[in-house]
């Protein structure tokens, strides 16, 4: 199943991107470019997800990123995390 949750990245002084979610709590990325912060954060809230369902049964509301307020320099992302329900299911 498809699931999607805005991303939030800003690049460092050092020139890396840092990416976090608002809605799911410690899920991060980084990446040399926007485009490897973005492949790193799909990859994070893969992870995320999948241990969310699996220890709580339920994962958290998806803000609308039309209300989420940006920081100058930052960019928000819709970051899209397919995540298998069952074992032995595939899409």
């Amino acid at each position: 199943m498809k699931f999607i949750y805005p991303a939030i990245f800003s690049k460092d002084a050092d020139g890396v991107f840092h990416g976090y979610f608002p809605d799911l709590e410690d899920c991060l990325s980084t990446g040399e470019t926007l485009d490897e912060a973005i492949e790193n954060a799909n990859e994070a809230a893969c992870n995320w997800l999948s241990v969310e369902l699996e220890e709580d049964g339920h994962l958290p509301p998806v803000s609308d990123p039309a209300d989420l307020e940006l920081k100058e320099g930052e960019i928000i992302r819709n970051i899209a995390a397919n995540i298998r329900l069952f074992d032995g299911y595939d899409e």
